[in-house]
């Protein structure tokens, strides 16, 4: 996967690099790693509109990928800084046809870049093209 970072900013560059770190299908089917990588009160609104918590996301991890799932595509990656600490991330996804944006709030946490919020919301690339 090429890297689609999009600042030159040490710190946004940090939370990209985390981001990409927990879309690698090593990290993901490996509870410790995921963990390391998400603060202690994150929250994700999936795609299919659930709320998952830090435990349930890291099962959820560690069950698709011990299942083979491909880890996909990630394109249009854009980093914000919004604080000192908080980092925003927005970028697609692509899953075998299966799109989808991707908002990431990342907050610098003991000198680490956690995840504290994330959500995607699918779409339909020939509906946003009128094709």
């Amino acid at each position: 996967m090429t890297d689609p970072r999009t600042t030159a900013d040490t710190d946004t560059d940090a939370a990209v690099e985390a981001e990409l770190k927990l879309l690698d299908p090593e990290v993901r089917r490996s509870p410790r790693r995921v963990q390391e990588l998400l603060h202690p009160e994150f929250v994700e609104i999936g795609a299919s509109g659930r709320v998952w918590d830090r435990e349930a996301i890291t099962a959820l991890l560690a069950g698709e990928h011990a299942l083979g799932d491909p880890t996909g595509t990630v394109s249009r990656m854009k980093a914000v800084r919004l604080a000192p600490d908080t980092v925003h991330l927005t970028y697609d996804t692509d899953h075998n046809g299966r799109r989808a944006h991707r908002s990431s709030l990342w907050r610098r946490a003991g000198g680490a870049w956690l995840l504290y919020f994330h959500q995607g919301t699918p779409y339909d690339a020939d509906a946003l093209t009128g094709g």
